[in-house]
């Protein structure tokens, strides 16, 4: 699949560049004979900071995207998390963060099934819709806080 291949290969130039990455969105989709929009797709959905990672855009001179991996200790880390979890979140958002803290070895995978199931809809469907997401805003800022 071409986002899958888009992914991989930012990838590997982060892992190139140290954990830094500058490219230029047109330039990257003619290498690949797609449109920059698909690279922009693939930034801005596998590369989040959920994820690890701060994105950096520039206009003029031909534009320039910035990707950095955030290298940092384990608190600094949970309260980079912690901090960009914002108000609300959804179902997904919060199996990303949680499935990021996994794939780092911050939580085993008993923990992740825990707070996963406590942050799923089939957990919070007693609560009014419009109070789910930040309920489970609360909840995931929580069990980061117990973490740290």
């Amino acid at each position: 699949m071409l986002t899958d291949s888009i992914a991989k290969m930012i990838e590997e130039m982060l892992n190139e560049g140290n954990g830094i990455l500058e490219l230029q969105r047109n330039e990257m989709a003619m290498r690949l004979g797609c449109v920059p929009s698909q690279i922009s797709y693939v930034i801005s959905s596998r590369f989040t900071p959920e994820r690890g990672y701060v994105i950096e855009s520039r206009r003029g001179g031909g534009g320039c995207i910035r990707i950095v991996r955030k290298q940092m200790g384990r608190n600094d880390y949970l309260m980079h998390f912690f901090c960009a979890i914002g108000d609300r979140i959804d179902e997904q958002e919060a199996l990303a963060y949680l499935k990021n803290l996994l794939g780092n070895e911050y939580i085993t995978s008993r923990e992740f099934a825990l707070c996963a199931a406590a942050l799923s809809q089939a957990s919070l469907s007693s609560l009014p819709p419009q109070v789910r997401s930040l309920t489970r805003a609360d909840i995931l800022k929580q069990l980061i806080l117990t973490l740290m």
